[in-house]
């Protein structure tokens, strides 16, 4: 069994996300130290790049924080391999295409297998170009974990199929962010890819609440946030894992 299915294997999912470098790499490690003691059963570790085109305001500010302090994908490599040495749940880079292609695909691939990396997030890429990344994070052992939206209809059962790892439900369209509700019919979605795979799948974007996780991963199998986590960050700043902890154990607790 992959980390990535393990860590859907104990109930629900809670899957919290982080902007790396945000306000600098100590705090990030903190942060998902704090994260994975509170419960977290998988973390997404976000790869700042300059023009995140998914992500709302709250996101995009966190790129240019960390970019701005220095932020680069060696250091995060770095960073996840001293969090490597005490961390056991799985960890997955979200990041874009250009940053995984200006370092090299194969090598930013086989460095992800090397340090410990589980799975790679590309919202950017479309299932039908995913053809550049696949050969690599399959040779590796990567979890090349897809994304399906709202709108993906006839595509579901196809993307579904393929799918490893997790998939990733995007609740809602438009950019990442806090939601006050969440009106997409996620039911006929899971519905679909229950129907042609045993890969789990879990929701994001706009999930702030305990309520709201909740009523997501009842319909499905997990619940990811990253907003919600990325604006306690930013009003915490270097002392952002204390808050961030407290945070997704009541998160985590919701879906138990």
């Amino acid at each position: 069994m992959s980390k990535i299915a393990e860590a859907f294997s104990k109930g629900k999912a809670f899957i919290p996300f982080v902007t790396c470098g945000d306000p600098d790499i100590e705090t990030t490690a903190e942060i998902v130290r704090a994260m994975s003691a509170a419960g977290a059963d998988l973390i997404e570790l976000g790869i700042p790049f300059s023009d995140p085109t998914a992500e709302g305001p709250v996101i995009q500010e966190a790129n240019l924080r960390a970019l701005t302090g220095g932020a680069t994908t060696d250091k995060i490599f770095d960073l996840v391999r001293e969090l490597r040495r005490d961390v056991k749940t799985p960890l997955v880079f979200m990041t874009y295409a250009n940053v995984v292609f200006s370092y090299g695909v194969e090598k930013f691939v086989s460095t992800c297998a090397e340090i410990g990396i589980d799975g790679l997030i590309l919202p950017d890429v479309p299932f039908e170009e995913r053809g550049d990344f696949l050969p690599a994070c399959e040779k590796y052992g990567i979890d090349l974990i897809p994304l399906i939206a709202p709108t993906s209809h006839d595509r579901i059962a196809m993307i579904a199929r393929e799918a490893k790892g997790f998939i990733y439900i995007v609740s809602s369209l438009g950019v990442t962010g806090v939601r006050s509700s969440i009106t997409t019919d996620i039911d006929s979605m899971v519905e679909v890819v229950r129907a042609n795979t045993t890969t789990p799948c879990a929701v994001g974007f706009g999930i702030s609440t305990p309520e709201q996780a909740s009523s997501m991963a009842a319909a499905s199998d997990g619940a990811i946030v990253g907003s919600a986590i990325v604006k306690l960050v930013a009003k915490h700043g270097r002392g952002s894992a204390g808050p961030v902890g407290a945070y997704v154990k009541q998160m985590k607790d919701a879906l138990r």
